[in-house]
């Protein structure tokens, strides 16, 4: 009786052809979102380096509905009215072609209202947030002079941004 020849077991199996097909979606995802989330809101390319980062939020006290940012020592941007961390309706500064990322979060307790965040000069315009909700947004400050900051929802909700050149 003639033996027969024993085949080679295949490199690839199927189960590993579907193992890498999957690890390169991921990879890929991976890969558009990261890239995505360089490139900012007034841009078309990704911006490599490292932004100014500046936390406001949303809240409502007797006196109105306002924005706040809260800041430890000295801010960079920040304008201060006073000596106090917490600022109302703050305004910031920043240079011409700095690289800028706002995170917005909605601490409005007190009505649970929705608030968003909005620089049209800028295309930076964030969800309607409901309470506890956060969204942070980057763009490039590529135009000078002075431009408002704005909830569209609540109106009194404002304050101004200034690009130096």
């Amino acid at each position: 009786m003639k033996k027969q020849k024993e085949r080679p077991k295949p490199r690839f199996t199927r189960n590993r052809a579907v193992a890498i097909g999957a690890i390169a979606a991921v990879v890929s995802l991976v890969g558009f979102f990261g890239y995505r989330a360089l490139v900012p809101v007034n841009g078309t390319s990704p911006v490599l380096g490292f932004p100014t980062n500046d936390f406001i939020k949303a809240t409502h006290s007797k006196s109105g509905y306002f924005y706040l940012s809260q800041a430890s020592g000295s801010v960079k941007g920040l304008r201060s009215t006073g000596g106090s961390s917490a600022h109302i309706n703050p305004s910031y500064v920043y240079s011409k072609g700095e690289l800028v990322s706002f995170h917005f979060i909605n601490e409005d307790y007190d009505t649970h209202s929705k608030h968003n965040f909005n620089i049209d000069a800028f295309n930076v315009h964030t969800k309607d947030l409901g309470y506890f909700g956060t969204e942070t947004v980057s763009f490039v400050a590529d135009k000078t002079g002075t431009f408002d900051y704005y909830c569209s929802i609540h109106p009194e909700m404002k304050g101004t941004i200034t690009v130096e050149g």
